[in-house]
């Protein structure tokens, strides 16, 4: 405890306290508070002399720190000492030694109160957070209570007891229990700390406030417990029948049923007999069994049932009769022993039956052990002393520094007994577990006062660098003076030196081996910790893993490792990559055995954890650490924990993390059980909502699985084909609506297996017991493969090197071009299984799905890259031209028009004859699709295959000088037909095209068949003249195609042309909302009403109505655009009254909308005369910039 110096000031358990002199203002606005507070508390309670012997003095630093009681004899106040002494102002005192005071005596919320004042003042008081921190200093204690004797010694003091603690927190009615709530003031909690260290008062006060209130109620709870107790309270006359008739057994209290039922509870659940314990919960349900504090107050849980049982066997009599004998080292230890002994119970001192007295014999010999122990250790003691006299006599320095290191010890070893309660929480708890409450009482019976220069065994196990006798004396110069060494030691007692903490305890012993400096780290590090900004707490990280590694106690390591997962709330990437740097490190220090016993846990404790970057380590933990655990573990419990965050996580970077750990466990399983297993988990992946999470899949678990399903045998006998037989089952199922996202889930999976094929075809190879690395080796294209989505899915790495691949590469194809594929079973598999099955699915799907025509056309684009240029020559195009059998004897055989209106045309001309563009592979690519757009055209099949063709490869710029060049090969065609198939095909490539191509090569082609002798090329080619005005932005291009238009409608030739006018009309409605605002304002709506008004004069009834449908289509669409007020009045009303007149007869339904319509139009008209000014209306004349329809225009109707 603090000693008062000279100056007024203490140094109290933590040190100086630097914020103390940070401002006078503040400081004496505290102190004076502080001082008036314990002058009405203390000073009422004591009337001791203040110059008494007893008085607190420098050299009597223990005093202070005294269990005494206010009020016993023998007590010292800090307030006497403040007060008394001189007759001068009396010293002010420290806030330390208040605050030291307030804990003594029990003043806890006051003590709570000082506490709060000063955190929010910036000045935190060590003592006051280290006892308000630890929990210990809030549960009951079922030892003797401090300051209090054992019984039969009056006053002795409890310093050795297991139920020693300073301040108490047994004695007296108004004790303060730790409430049973979430958040504590447990310094280990890091959450309560914002990301920046700062705690905020709000949210202090809020807890304290909750915690207060919890500790009324668990007050009242514990009072109706006692009361509840004390009325099932067994006679005393009962309890001696039951001690000495073993046989009769006591009856269960209220709270051993209690403890009992919530372990049974608790065996229940473990061990998955969960109906059981909902039963055993219903009858018992005045039992809370989620909180063991429901059993009684602060009453410390006992191990589980299994841990009861096992520990059963090792002791050989009951816990009831044991009694803890102590041992010192000391004379006047033998001496308060003889009345502890003598104190025993009376049911041991006259035993009256044979099992009693086996007892007491094996007590005796017990004793008898223990005194030659003592008579041993006391030898050892007086030698230690001779050899210290001896130096004392030799070297004069050393007496000085040893004894003013010795009080520290002894505070230490008071600390340790229960006075400092961040230490002896952990320690008393190991105490309670093994020590039963009578080996307590003996050894709180024996006062430590009596012996001033002991130190404890543990402290001398730890500290031999403290003993004299060590082997590397350090030498001091002694000074040249005579002194006496009591003079240098009550000299050095003003040094203020504070080592009655758990800080300056630490800091008063240096640590002088491995062993004590893991000791020193492991207590110091759960204090270090929740201090360190958030963003500097992974510079701790070697210092945990370390000290984690090394440490002896496993339970200190735990709780390091839990330090190490809980040591950022919120790990971002680079914090998460350096604890699992650390993790690795440390499984490769410890082995196997220890990585699963001792960091799995704190994986599966996080697994369901908050915060998805807490989850984020857990899943990448478990593929770091993979390739360190024992291979059973891998192949169960973190394949099922991965499973588990696949199939739960809500959250897609876990999942991706998941899939990538997945990926690292495949590639180290060995258990051919689990094959059934991941093929499960990569279809969930597989079809998982997330694109990050089947990107990873693709990169990294289907590709690890790949490999071991290769080392099975399983790629070509399983994973292939059962992917290819969903496809076609998905292809019969969809007849009516296929399912295009499971179709592009399976195929992308094939495709990334493309490479693993490969590799197990070379292999496989006969020449790949040749393929051997010597001389020159050849070098790979750059473009020989297709790019790889991720390193898993190069050849060459899954090979072994580039320089292997070369080799077997050269011997591939050598094979393939000279010696065939006899015995070659891999690659005939491919040839003759792969390939037919694969066309044939292809034949299946429906052509005009572009996601589909895609989807396949990429993956044989990639297979025949990968497989190489010979094997798609020699292989692959024998057996689609064998399907297609392109040839004009075909044209009236249904089955060749069959074929060609597949999607085989697209998927062969975009996926197989594009995979290399040398001259005679773009030949034959123009020579493919010219034959089946003549095919297509003579036969009147419909285009749906060649469109397909058309758009995939108009989707790449490189491929559009060849179509143009297909499309012109139809441009003059002698065939009709196959002008008008080409004028069509004309519409689906300006999209695309550059607007120079479009001026040079696609409208002089139009235009050229816009004057052709058929009226049907004539025709077909006004759609594609419409999507230029869409597309086109140059002025003298558009009005090369205004004019064309326009000749198609006002040239008297085409005035019956039924089929032309629809076609322009079709045209109109397509394109006018987005073709050019002056080319609508001008020409489309003004035509639109012209041929309304001729519509009007239309004879046939059905080629009215069909006009007018399509009129109807086309006025629906402009609807929304923007149109002025002349154009409104002079064209688009009257044509649309003209139509509303068409479809009163034709269509009453169609004649509704179009009143709606038309009176819609006329209000707005109507509304801009009212609104705006004349002059403003003259405007109106000129034409207006586009706006957007919903600021103008009524919304588009529909039929």
């Amino acid at each position: 405890m603090a000693a008062m110096a000279p100056g007024g000031s203490g140094s109290g358990g933590g040190g100086v306290n630097p914020f103390l002199s940070d401002s006078d203002e503040d400081d004496d606005e505290v102190a004076a508070t502080e001082e008036r507070r314990a002058g009405l508390r203390l000073g009422s309670g004591s009337g001791l002399d203040p110059g008494s012997a007893d008085s607190l003095s420098p050299q009597d630093p223990v005093a202070l720190g005294s269990s005494a009681r206010p009020g016993l004899p023998g007590e010292v106040s800090a307030a006497a000492v403040a007060l008394g002494g001189c007759g001068e102002t009396p010293a002010r005192l420290s806030i330390d030694a208040i605050a030291a005071q307030l804990l003594r005596d029990q003043y806890l919320l006051t003590a709570l109160e000082l506490h709060t004042e000063l955190l929010e003042s910036g000045r935190e008081l060590p003592r006051l957070r280290d006892y308000f921190s630890n929990p210990g200093n809030f549960e009951r204690q079922s030892g003797t209570p401090p300051g209090m004797g054992a019984p039969g010694i009056p006053g002795a003091a409890g310093v050795g007891g297991g139920g020693g603690r300073e301040p108490s927190t047994t004695s007296g009615g108004g004790q303060l229990n730790r409430a049973g709530s979430i958040s504590t003031l447990d310094s280990l909690d890091f959450a309560r700390y914002s990301d920046d260290g700062n705690r905020e008062t709000d949210e202090r006060v809020a807890v304290l406030e909750f915690e207060l209130r919890k500790a009324k109620e668990t007050i009242q709870a514990l009072r109706a417990n006692l009361t509840k107790a004390a009325e099932h309270e067994v006679p005393l006359q009962e309890r001696k029948n039951y001690k000495s008739s073993p046989e009769i057994q006591e009856p269960i209290k209220p709270l051993e049923k209690r403890a009992l039922n919530f372990l049974v509870n608790e065996f229940l659940l473990k061990n998955n007999y969960k109906l059981t314990s909902i039963t055993f919960s219903d009858e018992n349900d005045d039992q809370d069994f989620e909180l063991w504090d429901d059993v009684g107050l602060n009453i410390p849980k006992p191990p589980d049932l299994l841990q009861l049982y096992r520990d059963f066997g090792n002791h050989q009599v009951t816990g009831k009769d044991l009694v803890d004998v102590a041992s010192g080292v000391e004379e006047d230890e033998l001496e308060a022993l003889t009345p502890v002994l003598g104190s025993l119970p009376t049911s041991l001192e006259t035993p009256q039956t044979v099992e009693n007295s086996l007892l007491v014999q094996k007590l005796e010999d017990k004793i008898s052990l223990l005194n030659s122990e003592k008579w041993s250790l006391m030898e050892q003691i007086r030698r230690l002393e001779s050899e210290m006299d001896f130096l004392k006599n030799e070297h004069f320095a050393i007496p000085v520094v040893c004894d003013s290191v010795q009080p520290s010890l002894d505070h230490k070893d008071s600390e340790d007994s229960g006075q400092n309660p961040v230490i002896s929480s952990s320690d008393k708890q190991k105490d309670k577990d093994i020590h039963l409450s009578k080996s307590g009482e003996v050894d709180s019976a024996i006062p430590k006062e009596n012996f001033p220069n002991s130190v404890p065994r543990r402290e001398k196990e730890e500290m031999p660098s403290s003993s004299p006798s060590s082997k590397n004396t350090v030498h001091f110069d002694k000074p040249n003076r005579k002194l006496s060494p009591a003079f240098h030691q009550a000299l050095l007692s003003f040094c203020r030196m504070s080592a009655d903490s758990r800080l300056g305890s630490e800091v008063s012993r240096i640590a002088d081996s491995e062993k004590s400096v893991m000791l020193m780290l492991g207590r110091c590090l759960p204090h270090i910790v929740p201090n360190v900004l958030l963003a500097k707490r992974e510079e701790l990280i070697p210092l945990i893993l370390c000290t984690a590694c090394l440490h002896p106690e496993p339970k200190e390591r735990d709780q390091l490792l839990h330090i190490l997962f809980n040591l950022i709330k919120r790990p971002d990437d680079e914090q998460r990559q350096m604890i699992l740097t650390g993790c690795v490190a440390f499984a490769r220090h410890v082995g196997p055995t220890r990585v699963e016993a001792e960091l799995l846990p704190q994986c599966w404790e996080q697994i369901n954890h908050k915060y998805p970057e807490r989850r984020l380590l857990v899943a990448e933990s478990c593929g770091a650490l993979a390739p360190y655990l024992p291979k059973e573990i891998r192949s169960s419990l973190v394949l099922s924990m991965l499973q588990q965050m696949l199939m739960e996580d809500k959250a897609d970077l876990v999942r991706e993390a998941v899939i990538k750990s997945l990926g690292i466990i495949m590639g180290y399983i060995d258990d051919p059980d689990k094959y059934q297993q991941g093929f499960e988990l990569l279809l969930s992946a597989l079809g998982d909502p997330s694109e990050r999470v089947v990107s990873a899949t693709h990169q990294v678990f289907l590709p690890a699985y790949a490999a071991w399903t290769t080392e099975l045998g399983n790629l070509q006998s399983h994973l292939i084909p059962t992917l290819l037989n969903k496809i076609e089952k998905l292809l019969r199922e969809g007849e009516h609506g296929l399912d295009e996202h499971k179709l592009h889930m399976y195929l992308s999976a094939l495709q990334s297996l493309i490479p693993s094929l490969f590799a197990l075809v070379l292999q496989n190879a006969p020449f790949s017991s040749k393929a051997k690395l010597h001389g020159e080796v050849p070098q790979i294209e750059v473009t020989r493969f297709p790019r790889p989505m991720s390193p898993l899915q190069d050849v060459s790495t899954i090979i072994g090197s580039r320089e292997q691949l070369a080799v077997l590469l050269q011997l591939y194809d050598y094979q393939l071009e000279h010696e065939g594929t006899t015995g070659w079973e891999t690659l005939l598999w491919v040839v003759n299984q792969l390939l037919p099955q694969l066309i044939e699915i292809v034949g299946k799907i429906n052509v005009t799905s572009t996601a589909c025509v895609h989807e396949f056309s990429r993956f044989f684009w990639r297979l025949c890259r990968t497989f190489g240029k010979i094997f798609t020559n020699t292989k692959v195009k024998p057996q689609f031209q064998e399907i297609l059998r392109l040839s004009e004897e075909n044209i009236d055989s249904s089955a060749g028009n069959g074929v060609l209106t597949k999607a085989t045309v697209p998927i062969y001309a975009t996926g197989v004859l594009t995979c290399y563009i040398q001259e005679e592979d773009r030949k034959l690519l123009v020579g493919f699709l010219e034959d089946v757009m003549t095919l297509l055209s003579l036969s009147h099949a419909p285009l749906d295959s060649l469109k397909a063709s058309f758009v995939e490869l108009g989707a790449n710029p490189a491929y559009h000088e060849l179509l143009l060049t297909v499309l012109w090969y139809g441009v003059v065609h002698t065939s009709a037909l196959v002008r008008c198939t080409a004028a069509r095909m004309f519409e689906l490539l300006v999209k695309g095209v550059n607007e120079t191509l479009v001026a040079q090569r696609v409208v002089p082609a139009l235009i050229t068949l816009s004057s052709d002798p058929e009226i049907s090329v004539r025709i077909a080619t006004i759609p594609a003249f419409g999507t230029i005005m869409e597309t086109v932005i140059q002025r003298e291009l558009l009005e090369r195609v205004k004019m064309q238009l326009a000749s198609f409608l006002e040239d008297p030739q085409y005035q019956d042309q039924y089929s032309l006018h629809t076609e322009i009309i079709k045209t109109f409605g397509r394109v006018g909302p987005n073709a050019e605002p002056r080319f609508r304002d001008e020409f489309v709506i003004p035509h639109l009403h012209k041929l309304a008004l001729v519509n009007n004069l239309q004879i046939v009834d059905s080629k009215r109505l069909d006009i007018a449908t399509h009129l109807f289509e086309a006025y629906s669409a402009l609807s929304c655009c923007f149109i002025s007020e002349d154009l409104m009045v002079n064209h688009f009303l009257p044509g649309l009254r003209c139509l509303r007149t068409d479809m009163e007869h034709l269509s009453p339904e169609h004649e509704v909308i179009l009143s709606s319509m038309i009176k819609e139009c006329e209000q707005k008209v109507e509304n801009k005369t009212v609104q705006e000014p004349q002059g403003v209306r003259l405007q109106l004349m000129t034409p207006r910039p586009r706006v957007p329809c919903f600021l103008t225009e009524p919304a588009r109707h529909s039929c």
